[in-house]
């Protein structure tokens, strides 16, 4: 399916006026980053960059969208011929998938003719500026459970195609699991999920509901003991599966409370080795406050796939620098109040004392010295038009996985705090 629609209107019709004027072929470099961070967040998680390297590929305009552009007059027929053998030539270097960012943070820098790159300035911020809220939403949670496994259970709260995007980007940041079996599929998440309030409510008892599961899923299984009253509950879960049921799950009630009552009910009927999971209306707060209960693993939803407060990462994407007719790069940049673009060609390092950042250290216009040490943040995601596999499919979510887990344990102690705070680390420009 073609990805050519998924963007405005105007990113066609300045590649028209372009051409009109001869500067559609200039060689241009747009950067896409994030002016500050969503109010309080100490730091950003990048998320989203496999699924635009997969749609890139896929933005080509066939007949169906060419007639269509044409009937509803968009663009002159000059530039329908150019979009019918349209295909990104460029590169793009950029963040690692997973990595960590801050303001001013060169996410994806895109190079190529104007034409070409402008070109994807909708698709690119679309899909970052989504799956990196709820990455970002993600990480925050991941260390306020605090070694707890999360699973993702947000289907039923964002779109259908949102709903596999957020799994995959929760995924990425730490969850150990979702619901969505479009993502497990597609992406190679695990996935996990049992029964709802219907199938208790759908039989005669609460007790033949739980015999049925057992049944049909084994003594491992997780029942739901809140339907009606959790204390009876968890004693009719014990007497149908026996002191090896594998989890009880409560989604109602004072969580701290209810979670020790819990424990204490099945530890004295002897189920000890039961694990507890709760949901509920979860976020990284409420996570925080059940640090001290017995709850052995979690379920998060809607807080989750609305990036907990902040949807969307702010990102945007600017021309930064052109060339002129000599081939010399000529930097740019806005100038306007409260919008200012940071003109040139950039490199990222990220910089350490002893392991830990200190400093996000981002040099202009003449990358080729790099005198602080620390970590290079930009790699080769697409060259001359070729896409880097690593980065693609089931595999590269799995090797995002593991980036993340690395440059989140390069973070300082006070990154985890939910305090509202400034970025836990300075952008420097050099």
């Amino acid at each position: 399916m073609t990805s050519a629609l998924l963007t405005d209107r105007y990113e066609l019709t300045m590649i028209d006026a372009a051409m009109r004027d001869d500067l559609a072929s200039r060689r241009c470099v747009f950067e896409l980053f994030a002016r500050r961070l969503p109010t309080g967040r100490r730091f950003g998680v990048v998320a989203g960059v496999g699924r635009l390297l997969e749609e890139i590929a896929n933005f080509r305009f066939g007949d169906a969208e060419l007639a269509w552009l044409r009937s509803n007059k968009v663009v002159s027929a000059e530039a329908l011929d150019w979009l019918a053998s349209y295909s990104f030539a460029g590169s793009i270097s950029g963040y690692r998938e997973g990595e960590v960012y801050f303001p001013g943070s060169p996410i994806l820098v895109v190079e190529g003719t104007f034409a070409e790159a402008v070109m994807l300035e909708t698709l690119a911020l679309s899909i970052l500026n989504y799956d990196s809220a709820v990455a970002s939403a993600a990480a925050r949670m991941v260390a306020a459970a605090d070694g707890r496994p999360l699973a993702e259970m947000g289907s039923r709260r964002t779109g259908e195609h949102s709903a596999v995007a957020a799994a995959r980007a929760a995924y990425i940041a730490g969850f150990s699991a979702t619901s969505n079996l479009e993502a497990g599929r597609t992406w190679g998440i695990p996935t996990m999920g049992t029964a709802a309030h219907a199938f208790t409510l759908l039989h005669d008892s609460e007790e033949e509901a739980f015999r049925a599961q057992v049944e049909a899923m084994g003594t491992g299984t997780t029942l739901l003991v809140d339907t009606y009253d959790i204390e009876e509950g968890i004693s009719t879960a014990v007497r149908v599966a026996g002191t090896s049921l594998g989890a009880i799950r409560i989604d109602s009630g004072d969580l701290p409370v209810v979670v020790a009552q819990a424990r204490a009910q099945l530890d004295a009927l002897g189920a000890r080795s039961t694990r507890i999971t709760v949901t509920n209306d979860l976020d990284e707060y409420t996570l925080a406050a059940l640090r001290a209960a017995p709850v052995d693993s979690y379920g998060v939803g809607t807080s989750l796939v609305t990036g907990s407060g902040s949807p969307a990462s702010g990102m945007v994407y600017k021309l930064v620098a052109h060339q002129s007719a000599s081939g010399s790069w000529i930097p740019v940049g806005k100038r306007s109040d409260g919008k200012v673009t940071v003109a040139g060609r950039k490199v990222a390092v990220r910089s350490l004392a002893k392991g830990v950042a200190v400093e996000e250290t981002i040099y202009v216009e003449e990358p080729e010295t790099l005198p602080k040490p620390g970590r290079g943040l930009l790699v080769d995601l697409i060259t001359d038009g070729v896409t880097d596999p690593k980065w693609l499919g089931a595999g590269g979510v799995a090797v995002a996985r593991k980036h993340h887990a690395a440059a989140i344990a390069e973070l300082p102690l006070s990154a985890f705090g939910l305090s509202r705070g400034d970025a836990v680390i300075p952008t420097v420009y050099i």
